[in-house]
């Protein structure tokens, strides 16, 4: 008699979980496992025709509802610092470590939701994300001042997780969207993912100053993230194509497949390949730059300018919020125009490359450009603060034309893990965010301003050069030319 195996086996649970040993991370049409393009209705040919316009529209505006609250929160207390230092009898760079750690824990919980979107499915995780990000900023609220350590333990478990909204929001745009129109929506979603940093202290400003309570800034905080969770439990649907968990009846190796997902070697594989790890040290250069001249700018800008309130020195940050907010109207669209235009030179063909085009020059002139001159006029006391508001303006404008580019990159190269290597790739921006939010005022205090910015330029533009290298000789070493997702009928 032959012997049955269980379909609860090691090995059978195992193959429910896309793999990558074997997987060219260029080449995504040559997976041989079920990927997030496949469709759960079989008979509808185009798996982006599942939902209409509009509710598309609906779903990403609240997902970025929901995504917002997390960035705002890892800026929104910059400008209470003092008040919330005086409070716990400590000093603004300790304060400024627990904002460090809020989002050195962003980028650690990417590992855990990036994994658990793919196999899960979308939906879970948007909804466990935003409910837990609420209950923790509840905690961070009422933390008693006595207890220093109760505070940055609530910093970092709300930033553990308020990360799995930015992860499987991404997840669901790629879902949702073909590659032709992908970045442009990925754009607006990545506008409050972006624009939340530099919102989130002139939120903080206007609070602290007419509340007189740093502790009103996550009271806010709760109330946006109680909203996108009613919002998101009664109207988000799941948007993933396919995930292992449908194909699995019993608990148990539900469990089983999820404890193998969330193997971090899984995850070390897909940046067995220089694309991936160029697209990762670009974002996270990018990161970089915008936390460390961000997180510093109360004791950097206001005693040169003579600015002495938070509201005064939040309003600050509404020179690179604007730049953001204008970025998200043209980069997605920029992005995407670049693609249907190499698609046009090549005959109908497209590689993932050619959206990382349309960001080389932004990130490799216009953001550097911007740092410098924000770093030395600052150094030696020069233009005055007209001329910093219009530097950090431009410089929030370039980065929204580059990170829709980078952001939608990631969704291409491998659909069948797109959550998994967008994880990877917060992971590792969030923990050189992390180093800019420690780091940047000691560092400032030491060599100054002037060479602080230029260190943050010299990353920009060897990162940069790096997407250089990806772009010019990826296609050659085996990157397949992809001609599916409707590409070739999108002019």
């Amino acid at each position: 008699m032959s012997e049955t195996k269980s379909p609860g086996g090691r090995g059978d649970v195992e193959k429910t979980i896309p793999n990558v040993t074997d997987t060219p991370v260029t080449s995504p049409s040559q997976t041989d496992v079920p990927s997030d393009t496949s469709l759960d209705n079989a008979s509808s040919p185009d798996p982006y025709s599942k939902f209409g316009r509009n509710r598309k529209r609906l779903y990403v505006a609240i997902l970025s509802l929901c995504a917002i609250v997390s960035p705002i929160s890892s800026t929104g207390s910059l400008t209470a610092v003092p008040s919330i230092a005086a409070d716990f009898h400590t000093t603004g760079s300790v304060i400024n470590v627990s904002n460090g750690l809020y989002v050195g824990m962003m980028g650690l919980s990417a590992l855990v939701w990036g994994a658990m979107s793919t196999v899960t499915g979308r939906r879970l995780v948007v909804c466990t994300s935003i409910v837990s990000f609420f209950i923790f900023s509840v905690a961070t609220a009422v933390a008693p001042t006595y207890s220093l350590a109760s505070f940055f333990i609530f910093r970092m478990l709300t930033g553990f997780g308020g990360t799995g909204l930015l992860i499987a929001g991404s997840g669901c745009i790629g879902d949702l969207y073909p590659p032709t129109e992908r970045a442009t929506a990925l754009g607006w979603f990545q506008s409050g993912v972006l624009v939340g940093p530099a919102v989130g202290p002139v939120l903080g400003g206007v609070l602290v100053t007419y509340t007189s309570s740093w502790r009103s800034i996550f009271w806010f905080q709760s109330g946006v993230a109680g909203l996108g969770a009613v919002l998101a439990l009664l109207v988000l649907p799941e948007t993933i194509h396919h995930h292992a968990w449908a194909d699995i009846p019993r608990w148990k190796d539900k469990i089983r497949v999820l404890l193998v997902a969330l193997n971090p070697l899984r995850l070390a594989a897909l940046f067995r390949t220089w694309n991936v790890i160029a697209v990762a040290l670009a974002s996270s250069a990018l990161v970089w730059n915008m936390y460390s001249y961000l997180t510093p700018i109360v004791y950097v800008i206001n005693p040169r300018v003579g600015l002495t309130t938070p509201l005064q020195a939040g309003l600050l940050y509404l020179a690179p919020g604007s730049g953001y907010l204008l970025g998200t109207v043209f980069g997605g669209r920029w992005a995407d125009y670049t693609v249907r235009k190499w698609i046009r030179r090549r005959n109908g063909r497209r590689l993932p490359e050619d959206r990382l085009r349309s960001m080389v020059p932004w990130m490799g002139v216009g953001v550097p450009a911007c740092m410098l001159i924000y770093g030395w006029i600052l150094e030696f006391g020069k233009g005055g603060l007209p001329t910093v508001v219009v530097v950090m303006f431009i410089q929030g404008f370039c980065q929204l034309m580059v990170f829709p580019a980078l952001n939608t990159y990631c969704l291409d190269i491998l659909p069948a893990r797109s959550a998994e290597v967008i994880s990877g790739n917060y992971f590792i921006r969030y923990m050189f965010a992390a180093a800019g939010s420690s780091l940047s005022l000691p560092a400032i205090n030491r060599i100054g301003v002037g060479w602080f910015s230029t260190i943050s330029a010299v990353f920009l533009v060897a990162a940069c050069l790096g997407v250089v290298v990806v772009i010019r000789a990826m296609p050659s070493r085996g990157g397949e030319e992809n001609q599916g997702d409707g590409v070739q009928n999108t002019n």
